[in-house]
């Protein structure tokens, strides 16, 4: 389906392109991850995939993402809960910083829409993450082209996380975002429906090519540097 009538009118004084991070940005491999810290327990895909999901979909991960629990109190838990080496776990989380490495063609996407904005200031761009704190400061410290957003949200400094409604409202309000001016862009389905119930534009990543398409089919092309 394409744009609605009065589609472009909204973006006339603004454009703002709200970015995830985990799988959008930085790379996201938790059965990678799992498969090479307990290869015992994760002797295929399938089974790697199932272990990655009972630690990272289980709610005491929630709470690490929302900062409400701490790295050990979640590696403690979810340890014994699972019946994992706490220390092979502990060095499985304090990793994950290590494996976040930015996806080349996302981050080269955004340095195209950097280099647009002294031409086109109605376009901004932001973040807003699924994060626990440490990881969060990892990738502040580590990878200098997170100042080309204008701003965004890290789940672990407010306490909540996506797709609860209450984030996608905190970034509007900080930002003074307009919902009919603003593009969301996540990996995950109920994600990008949370922010469309919000009267955000949501769009389910799938890969940058495709990304890029989409964004030229809502009228930003990267390749003129403009949008209409």
């Amino acid at each position: 389906m394409g744009p609605q009538p009065g589609f472009w009118r909204a973006f006339v004084d603004n454009m703002n392109l709200v970015f995830d991070f985990g799988a959008v940005v930085f790379t996201w491999k938790p059965r990678e991850l799992v498969a090479a810290h307990f290869p015992q327990r994760a002797v295929d895909g399938n089974t790697a995939a199932a272990l990655a999901h009972a630690i990272f979909g289980n709610a005491d991960w929630h709470s690490f993402d929302r900062g409400a629990l701490s790295m050990d109190a979640v590696v403690a838990r979810t340890a014994g809960r699972l019946e994992l080496d706490p220390v092979a776990l502990g060095a499985l989380v304090e990793s994950i910083s290590d494996h976040l490495a930015p996806i080349e063609a996302t981050r080269g996407l955004l340095a195209q829409l950097h280099s647009m904005r002294p031409e086109q200031p109605a376009l901004r761009l932001y973040y807003l993450s699924n994060m626990p704190v440490p990881f969060a400061r990892g990738l502040e410290q580590r990878h200098a082209f997170l100042q080309w957003f204008d701003g965004g949200i890290f789940s672990g400094d407010v306490l909540h996380i996506k797709p609860d409604p209450a984030i996608y409202q905190l970034l509007q309000d900080r930002y003074a975002l307009e919902p009919e001016q603003t593009v969301f862009i996540d990996d995950l389905q109920a994600n990008v429906n949370a922010a469309n119930s919000l009267g955000w534009h949501g769009i389910l990543f799938e890969s940058p090519q495709q990304l890029e398409s989409r964004l030229a089919a809502m009228g930003i092309s990267l390749v003129s540097g403009k949008f209409h």
